[in-house]
């Protein structure tokens, strides 16, 4: 059968799994038209827009 022949300390498994926790942080591009940042491959949320064209109706803040 395949059992080991001895047992993995707990520091080599932690050894082993240290890297499985770190996250990345998104990537953030500029829009062209006003600069805000966001999402690459979506529309900008501040003035609608996506590849040159208006997508989204944004409402103006009060």
């Amino acid at each position: 059968m395949a059992v080991p022949k001895r047992k993995v300390s707990k520091a080599r498994r932690d050894k082993r799994r240290s890297s499985v926790w770190k996250l990345e942080a998104p990537t953030l591009v500029a829009c062209p038209k006003c600069g805000a940042y966001h999402l690459p491959h979506r529309a900008c949320r501040k003035c609608g827009t996506y590849d040159g064209k208006t997508v989204l109706k944004v409402e103006e803040a009060k």
